[in-house]
């Protein structure tokens, strides 16, 4: 068995087509998004990749909509992604498909 520590991956994306990685591959990316309250996060859009996101803990707004623990909600691709963090720490699981890791675009 091997015990990773998800601070020794770059913003929380774990698996992908990327170093540092625990499984490279282009077919997908895997991250535990970890966001605080007063974090401002960027409207972007992926044009090459589908996102999908499980919110595990704590409550957002995404593109005009509240957010609860355990609602999953995906953004196809160049769907604009415009979120507010309204508690005070956020988890998401987000996967994108594929992994393409230069696909983000602020708008």
């Amino acid at each position: 068995m091997k015990v990773l520590d998800i601070n020794d991956f770059k913003a929380g994306w774990f698996i992908g087509n990327f170093e540092p990685t625990i499984l490279k591959t282009s077919d997908f990316e895997i991250a535990l998004k970890i966001h605080k309250r007063d974090e401002k996060i960027q409207p972007h859009r992926h044009n090459h990749t589908v996102e999908y996101n499980l919110l595990t803990d704590g409550k957002m707004e995404v593109n005009g909509s509240q957010i609860e623990e355990g609602n999953i909600f995906i953004f196809e691709k160049s769907e604009i992604c415009n979120v507010k963090i309204l508690s005070e720490v956020t988890k998401v699981v987000c996967i994108k498909v594929p992994s393409n890791p230069k696909d983000k675009e602020i708008v």
